[in-house]
């Protein structure tokens, strides 16, 4: 896959997250710590973030971090089907955000705990 359809699937999808949320643009970039343009130049696809910039603005969408870097080609998707899991958690029609947000609090924990004690 090339570069700009990589770049142009991350923004499209932090845009999706952004509107799930119910958040404007400024408020994810208040949230983010990056700038207004800046943020509409990435869901634009225009912009290429760095990964330190993807894990901001992950964080303030309350999804992992893995899951933009995977869409942005900085991290290979992992065998264990991570990123399947986050997917379905937000592409569920029953849950609501809260729910979701929720349940992939609980599930990174979960991730986390297990990569500390492997």
């Amino acid at each position: 896959m090339s570069d700009a359809p990589r770049w142009t699937d991350v923004g499209s999808f932090i845009r999706e997250q952004r509107r799930t949320a119910e958040l404007s643009l400024r408020r994810l970039s208040e949230l983010a710590g990056v700038s207004n343009p800046y943020l509409s130049q990435i869901e634009r696809g225009l912009r290429k973030p760095s990964a330190d910039i993807l894990n901001q603005i992950a964080k303030a969408l309350h999804i992992s971090s893995e899951t933009l870097y995977v869409r942005a080609g900085i991290l290979d998707e992992r065998e264990s089907g991570a990123t399947g899991v986050i997917e379905a958690v937000m592409a569920d029609p029953i849950m609501s955000d809260e729910q979701k947000r929720s349940l992939l609090r609980i599930y990174e924990s979960f991730v986390a705990e297990a990569e500390r004690e492997e």
